[in-house]
């Protein structure tokens, strides 16, 4: 790696750093929130070995104009999705360049990774998918529990079931781990199905497997207040479930791409047919 290769990593790290620190709402929620950075490291490693060019290299004009303006709009608009664009369109314009041609796949699937690794869904989308993630889990719960027979009634998101009153606060929108269980799941789809068209179609499944299971510890917190107490559930039971959120994203798509993953097998037609 030449020395203008490092000075290129240290500037996407200055610019790292620079997208984390201009906004430090995420910080409320620092557990949940810091796991993200692991989108880096994972593709790092998801990729590994890479295999690099020989020789001197040069940038595509392209791909850095995009990355400025996306940085400039981003800065101007005060969204952070479009600076964690502009950040991950800066590290393929020089891993398109220094590559070599049988590992550019490999790298264009990972680069989901580097644009989780930023808090863009807890800063930019925490009025929007926040509050359809808090409505729609307290819709499906209620009707949940109405359908197994309980007394359960939905406003808005609250809830009322066995006449326990039941909010779900903001805390319980799931945005703070949101990004940690997509990194989860498209790290299962790479290793799984990586290699296969297939891979990018699986990703916007990803969206609906995290509503769920985040849907599930809404309810299984209702559970737990109504078997033992709100104290309980709204205590260290409910901090510990983003965390077994991201766990539950594991186990709902391990064996949905470990099946895609397994070949189809056809009898072999020069066969002859039994009698």
């Amino acid at each position: 790696m030449t020395r203008k290769d490092q000075s290129f990593l240290g500037l996407l790290a200055v610019l790292a750093v620079f997208i984390w620190a201009r906004d430090l709402r995420w910080a409320t929620e620092a557990a949940d929130t810091l796991p993200v950075l692991a989108g880096i490291p994972l593709c790092i490693w998801l990729g590994w070995p890479w295999k690099f060019r020989a020789g001197a290299f040069e940038l595509s004009s392209k791909l850095v104009a995009a990355a400025v303006i996306l940085f400039v709009v981003g800065i101007l608009l005060n969204v952070t999705l479009l600076l964690a664009l502009g950040w991950t369109s800066l590290l393929w314009s020089w891993l398109s360049c220094r590559l070599e041609t049988d590992s550019l796949p490999t790298a264009r699937r990972l680069l989901v990774l580097p644009l989780l690794a930023f808090p863009w869904i807890t800063l930019d989308f925490a009025q929007t998918i926040g509050w359809y993630f808090r409505l729609s889990g307290a819709w499906a719960t209620s009707h949940l529990f109405a359908l197994i027979g309980l007394s359960a009634t939905q406003d808005g998101t609250n809830m009322t079931v066995q006449g326990l009153p039941i909010s779900v606060e903001v805390a319980c929108a799931g945005l703070n781990t949101l990004q940690a269980t997509l990194i989860a799941g498209s790290m299962l789809a790479f290793i799984f199905i990586g290699n296969r068209s297939r891979y990018w179609w699986n990703l916007p499944l990803l969206i609906v497997l995290a509503w769920f299971a985040n849907t599930l510890r809404i309810i299984v917190l209702c559970i737990a207040a109504l078997t033992i107490s709100p104290e309980f559930a709204e205590g260290i039971f409910h901090k510990w479930g983003g965390w077994g959120v991201i766990v539950l994203m594991f186990l709902l798509c391990w064996p949905l791409f470990a099946l895609q993953s397994q070949k189809r097998t056809t009898p072999p037609t020069d066969q002859p047919k039994p009698a």
